[in-house]
């Protein structure tokens, strides 16, 4: 089709999770309350690593950076799918659309770079431990975690590079709650095998990539804990569960769903929302509950909040100068 001759699209229509008014009123409750706890529960461990100096290792600033990826995955599409239960029809306009692809991408790719990050200094950690401090320097973990989102941004460019541009003249129904890239490159007015072929490619390399590294860092530490104490392989096992744990939580609907791109399949919705809202709440819960130091150091900050010596004395101070407010404003 001649570019020159077509007018594109000014909106999608999104036809979300369900038709059901009933099941669209339950989910508008539920995905409200998974939100919120999403965003308290990442943004307090990104307070915890801040304020406890004991946590300011390489191990904790990733974790740290974790959930401020899983709060920004949750946020690109959430908000807007939790305003579509209440409304319709649920449309998102083209650049709001091309956003969400962008966003979608940097924080994904982003995601899987800082986990194979996580999985290196651990590997070090474990593998290497008196050349860890050496190793695992404060300049090194900079470099992973500005890696991370460099890497991120790059591969959601790449993405949107040979998407934006395509013809979209017409047919402008996503079947998704998102504008999910497999779905909205099959909507353009050409022939699409190409740009399928290249973000087939750019995904599955990315993805593929960082799925065969984070294994072989796992192999390779569960190898070598062979060797240590059994109370050195019951922390390392504990502290590879979770990660592992994370990996297999991301990656499972990310390798389903990219498998088979361009089939829609019912399971395809159920996953994404697994990926965008499950994952970012289930990382907080599955680091915290099995990390002694985590635990410890949040204890310490609600101690430090709550402390009645603190709330007291900001009392005695707040009544102390209520007391001189009337002779100052008679003065």
């Amino acid at each position: 089709m001649d570019q020159g001759n077509y007018s594109r699209v000014a909106e999608f229509v999104l036809l979300g999770l369900c038709s059901s008014w009933k099941l669209q009123y339950f989910f508008f409750v539920l995905f409200n309350f998974l939100y919120i706890a999403i965003v308290l529960g990442n943004l307090l461990i990104v307070l915890t690593v801040i304020s406890e100096p004991a946590l300011h290792t390489p191990m904790y600033i990733m974790l740290g950076n974790l959930s401020v990826l899983d709060v920004f995955l949750a946020t690109y599409a959430t908000p807007k799918m939790i305003h579509d239960f209440l409304y319709e029809p649920k449309t998102i306009s083209f650049e709001g659309c091309m956003a969400q692809i962008f966003l979608l991408h940097v924080f994904a790719g982003g995601e899987m770079v800082l986990l194979v990050a996580m999985a290196y200094d651990r590997y070090v950690a474990i593998c290497k431990p008196l050349h860890y401090t050496t190793i695992m320097n404060l300049y090194k973990c900079t470099g992973l975690v500005v890696g991370s989102w460099v890497i991120g941004i790059m591969h959601s460019l790449s993405q949107l590079a040979f998407t934006i541009n395509l013809p979209f003249c017409g047919p402008n129904i996503v079947d998704s709650y998102y504008c999910d890239l497999t779905l909205v490159i099959k909507l353009a007015c050409t022939d699409t095998y190409v740009p399928e072929l290249l973000m087939l490619l750019d995904s599955g390399l990315m993805g593929v990539t960082s799925f065969l590294l984070l294994l072989i860092s796992y192999t390779v530490i569960l190898i070598t804990v062979q060797h240590h104490s059994s109370v050195g392989r019951a922390k390392a096992r504990s502290i590879l569960t979770a990660h592992v744990t994370v990996v297999t939580l991301f990656f499972g609907p990310c390798i389903f769903i990219y498998a088979w791109p361009f089939s829609n399949f019912p399971a395809d919705k159920v996953l994404s929302v697994f990926s965008t809202v499950f994952t970012p709440i289930l990382n907080p819960i599955i680091y915290t509950l099995r990390n002694k130091e985590v635990k410890s150091a949040m204890h310490k900050l609600k101690t430090w909040y709550v402390k009645p010596s603190k709330v007291n004395l900001l009392l005695l101070m707040f009544l102390e100068n209520s007391r001189h407010l009337p002779q100052a404003l008679c003065i």
